[in-house]
């Protein structure tokens, strides 16, 4: 025989000692305690967590999986939606300022055609250009002074060469066709120019 089974054995033979000491009553309190720890204990065999089947583990991945795609799509739609949004709104405060200019040039355009006095009319367009430029001066654009400067190809665009007025317009811009401007210091537009050579 082996350790384990003399100790069992034992434990047996000290069970039956101890009951043949006891009463009836007592031996079936015993003994419905050994039965409801024994309940217990196999109770708590059968609640031990097992662990999932390799397929359970694959269908749990393939369900993160797809909450995971449908997420992402949902964030991706969203932000495209607020994208389209943010620029098809992008310009209103821009154009809302704008909107005041217009009025001023349908109002000059109406008095042009009744005026008799030219002076009134041209003190009226120099209003409306002050307030277009101070406007624009507002939103960050700023005119890019060309004329009689060196030629830069980095703020001037050359249309044509002319023979040069003076030894000092050699190289240098003589005429602007277009102006150019800045936008915060960023070149919006360049000038285009005529070089004297």
């Amino acid at each position: 025989m082996t350790k384990k089974s003399e100790g069992a054995d034992n434990q047996q033979y000290k069970k039956i000692e101890v009951e043949e000491n006891l009463t009836e009553d007592q031996v079936e309190e015993v003994s419905q305690e050994e039965e409801s720890k024994e309940e217990t204990a196999e109770e708590e065999q059968e609640e031990e967590p097992r662990e999932p089947t390799a397929e359970e583990k694959l269908a749990e991945l393939q369900d993160r999986y797809l909450r995971l795609t449908a997420e992402y799509d949902n964030f991706r739609k969203r932000t495209l939606k607020e994208k389209i949004d943010l620029q098809k709104s992008a310009n209103e405060s821009l154009l809302e300022a704008l909107l005041p200019v217009a009025d001023d040039f349908d109002r000059a355009m109406q008095s042009v055609e009744e005026a008799k006095d030219i002076e009134a009319v041209k003190e009226g367009m120099r209003l409306i250009t002050g307030k277009f430029q101070g406007f624009l001066n507002q939103q960050g654009v700023k005119e890019i002074e060309a004329v009689h400067k060196a030629f830069d190809t980095d703020l001037h665009e050359a249309v044509t060469k002319i023979p040069a007025p003076s030894k000092k317009l050699k190289g240098k811009v003589v005429d602007v066709v277009q102006k150019g401007y800045y936008l915060n210091e960023k070149v919006l537009r360049f000038s285009k120019v005529v070089i004297g050579e």
